[in-house]
């Protein structure tokens, strides 16, 4: 899902030029001729996410110093860029003072229009960011603070709300990575137990004879090495939240202990003499299919029942492919920040390979990727050289097989940087090989399909210098960016 703009202004030339200069940094535009027709966008429960404003300051009715009032009332941070036809130092300070990210002058150049834009959504990714882990490590952490746009995604969160209001017991089932951890604590930072303890507990790395005195607690000289009393997670938890994660990990022993505290709602402490009463959310998580193991018998089908009240199931990162770039630009611009460097951005190349891999590691494998990548590049911006993994792991797609005389041979070229703002993310072709007349079936190609291929070559080949291949491909720019936007749904899809 590409990333929004919403351009607001009253001058429908204006509107024009600058819808068309955002739709060229490969942005989708969202356009409105006043300020109340821009805050009905931003409020509108059903509108689309933007992600960030042009916005006019002078318009007739609610003008753009009023909108930046009522997006600030309305607790509404999407970044604004105000631009107006009077560039006074007071108009300046006063849009800053309203909340505006930058200010620009009509007419805005397209450089001046991308190099703002792009900051801008760099400095909102890293402000979620931010935020994000500070709401993490308070506790507070809602369903607001999930990066998402994907509509399998929007399902399970969905329901997760529908748990946060009750204290039904979830189970988070997904593949490893792919942020069960992050979605238990949105449950809790969303429930009426969020000011209460969160205690997460990694059923997997506990030693089996440290379970049940990790879990319940021991009392002093319960066993040789009890030195002194530990209360358990069962009681730093209560009135909270107590999250399981590999919970299938746990011994037989440990499991029946675990469905008697939550039948009783009480806890034995080993040693112990007389149980404890606790109030816990039982929050727990699994890497695995837990009806297997309990037909296998390594798990309890009584505490199965017990556990799988509201099972939640997490989809896999390639399931999802249109958060990979929302959650690259988030995790480039925490690490930019983390080891002071400054990176623009991804260049297409490289965030079309990055949406096409298929990421067993799921989000933690990408996060760890732009990681490194952020660490080891020494230029301004990502290219797919600064991810060797990607390369040996899924190489570029050869072109369909195709008879010699059916073939149109074509020029080996250097390997492409192509900005991200410059074209639709596509799939990437190889620099060198031949152009398949013929498909799979023995059919001709569609024309439209073969002049889709020559185009995104060339692009390649003249390293984006979107006018040098227009004048190659004797067309002009208008059209050249005309046809890349007709062909970008089909490449989204291969």
């Amino acid at each position: 899902m590409p990333t929004r703009i919403l351009i607001a202004d009253d001058d429908a030339v204006q509107r024009r030029l600058v819808e068309n200069m955002v739709q060229r940094f490969g942005y989708e535009a969202v356009v409105v001729d006043s300020g109340d027709a821009a805050l009905a966008v931003l409020t509108a429960t059903d509108a689309p996410e933007i992600d960030a404003m042009v916005l006019d300051l002078v318009m007739p009715g609610l003008d753009g110093l009023g909108v930046l009032a009522k997006m600030r009332e309305a607790g509404i941070a999407v970044p604004v860029i105000v631009q107006t036809a009077h560039g006074g130092i007071d108009n300046v300070v006063s849009a800053m003072r309203a909340g505006a990210q930058d200010f620009v002058v009509k007419p805005v150049g397209a450089e001046r229009l991308q190099v703002s834009l792009r900051n801008a959504l760099t400095t909102s990714a890293l402000k979620g960011e931010l935020q994000r882990i500070r709401h993490s490590r308070e506790g507070r952490l809602t369903f607001k603070d999930i990066v998402t746009r994907s509509e399998a995604m929007e399902k399970v969160l969905r329901t997760a709300k529908k748990a946060a209001a009750a204290s039904i017991p979830v189970l988070i089932e997904g593949e490893s990575g792919v942020g069960k951890e992050l979605i238990a604590r949105a449950v809790h930072g969303s429930s009426e137990r969020s000011s209460k303890p969160f205690v997460a507990v990694n059923c997997g790395a506990i030693p089996d004879n440290l379970v049940e005195s990790i879990l319940f607690g021991h009392e002093k000289g319960a066993f040789t090495g009890a030195t002194e009393k530990h209360t358990g997670k069962f009681v730093e938890a209560s009135g909270g939240t107590l999250f399981l994660d590999e919970v299938s990990e746990l011994p037989l022993a440990a499991q029946v202990k675990l469905l008697r505290a939550l039948q009783e709602g009480e806890v034995e402490a080993v040693g112990g003499r007389r149980p404890v009463k606790v109030d816990v959310r039982i929050i727990s998580a699994t890497n695995r299919q837990l009806l297997d193991h309990v037909k296998a018998g390594h798990f309890r089908e009584d505490l199965f029942y017990r556990l799988h009240v509201l099972p939640l199931t997490v989809p896999p990162l390639r399931a999802r492919r249109e958060d990979i770039p929302l959650l690259a630009r988030h995790f480039l611009a925490r690490f930019c920040a983390e080891e002071s460097r400054h990176i623009t951005g991804v260049d297409a190349e490289a965030m079309a390979r990055l949406a096409q891999a298929d990421w067993p590691g799921n989000v933690r494998q990408l996060e760890n990727t732009l990681y490194r990548a952020v660490v080891m590049s020494d230029g301004v911006q990502l290219t797919l050289a600064d991810f060797p993994q990607l390369t040996a792991a899924s190489p570029a797609p050869a072109s369909s097989p195709a008879p010699a005389d059916m073939a149109l041979t074509l020029t080996p070229a250097q390997p492409a940087v192509v900005s991200a703002a410059e074209i639709p993310i596509a799939p990437p072709l190889p620099t060198a090989g031949q152009l398949a007349m013929l498909s799979g079936d023995g059919e001709i190609r569609p024309l439209d399909e073969l002049e889709n291929e020559i185009i995104r070559f060339a692009i390649s080949y003249y390293r984006g210098q979107m006018s040098e291949v227009a004048r190659r491909l004797k067309i002009g720019r208008s059209t050249l960016y005309r046809k890349l936007e007709e062909a970008a749904p089909a490449g989204d899809g291969e």
